[in-house]
């Protein structure tokens, strides 16, 4: 019965972006493929709709960053922290690989924070990595870079010098696994600021903070130049925690992974519903 219901989840999740058309004469009037198995990196992955172009980008920027994710290949099952795979059907339809930890502690908001934390680790520019915990107090990695530890004590925080400064990959996570501990969607949505859907950039976070909250971010977005509309991508993790995964667009399946920008007051994702009103964004 696993083996059976795994099979089943693996087609149901290759198939959901899988909308391909066929090449030379045979393409008629159907529609630009949209998956491209074979891709690695997300934009490889997944083209545009027919029409649509990706907006133009700076080479450094977060979003050109969040188009080059690393993906697993088509049709890998999301792993949870402790190995175990996530068999909901119809959520995701490509799953980036990258690595979580072995902790329950990769959720839904600290998926966003790790992506632009890990970006502006790329970039060198470590003073723009910090986070709020839910008492409002700052963490910086500049100060973790010194060798401070962060203790926390009741509702009491504060730095401790505790080893020799050093910034490497490994410095990193463990200060992000401090964040994804005492942070969440209520700290990060305090965080960020409100911006109108119709201004949509990669990189914003669609959030709603609270317990239950959840975050979802945009990793990628197109225009068509013609009609002037939007469609854009995004991708989440949820509880347990669990691997990043491109979400399917439940409400249109020739067009998914893509959402049009033009879905109204509620934007309905495989897990959550978001309100328009609830689309955020980074400040630098």
């Amino acid at each position: 019965m696993k083996i059976l219901l795994y099979s089943t989840v693996g087609i149901v999740l290759f198939l959901a972006c899988s909308y391909q058309q066929v090449s030379g004469e045979e393409r008629n009037n159907q529609e630009l493929v949209i998956e491209n198995p074979e891709g690695k990196l997300l934009q490889d992955r997944f083209n545009v709709p027919e029409g649509f172009v990706r907006d133009s980008l700076d080479s450094t920027s977060f979003g050109v960053y969040l188009r080059k994710l690393p993906l697993k290949p088509a049709g890998s099952f999301v792993k949870l922290y402790d190995g175990r795979e996530k068999t909901k059907p119809n959520v995701y339809c490509a799953v980036v690989d990258l690595p979580i930890g072995k902790r329950d502690l990769h959720q839904c908001a600290d998926a966003v924070m790790r992506l632009r934390a890990e970006y502006m680790w790329s970039q060198k520019k470590y003073a723009s990595i910090h986070f709020n915990f839910t008492n409002g107090f700052r963490a910086d990695y500049s100060e973790w870079m010194k060798g401070k530890r962060i203790v926390v004590s009741g509702n009491n925080v504060s730095w401790m010098q505790k080893k020799a400064a050093s910034n490497t990959s490994a410095d990193l996570w463990a200060y992000m696994e401090m964040i994804f501990n005492y942070a969440g969607t209520l700290s990060l949505s305090k965080e960020l600021k409100s911006v109108a859907v119709k201004d949509m950039q990669i990189g914003d976070v669609f959030i709603l903070g609270g317990s239950p909250g959840h975050a979802v971010i945009v990793v990628d977005k197109a225009t068509n130049a013609k009609t002037g509309k939007q469609v854009f991508m995004l991708a989440q993790s949820y509880m347990p925690a669990q691997e990043i995964q491109v979400l399917i667009n439940p409400n249109d399946e020739n067009a998914s992974p893509w959402f049009s920008t033009d879905f109204g007051d509620l934007l309905e994702t495989p897990e959550w519903d978001f309100k328009a009103s609830q689309l955020m964004r980074f400040v630098d």
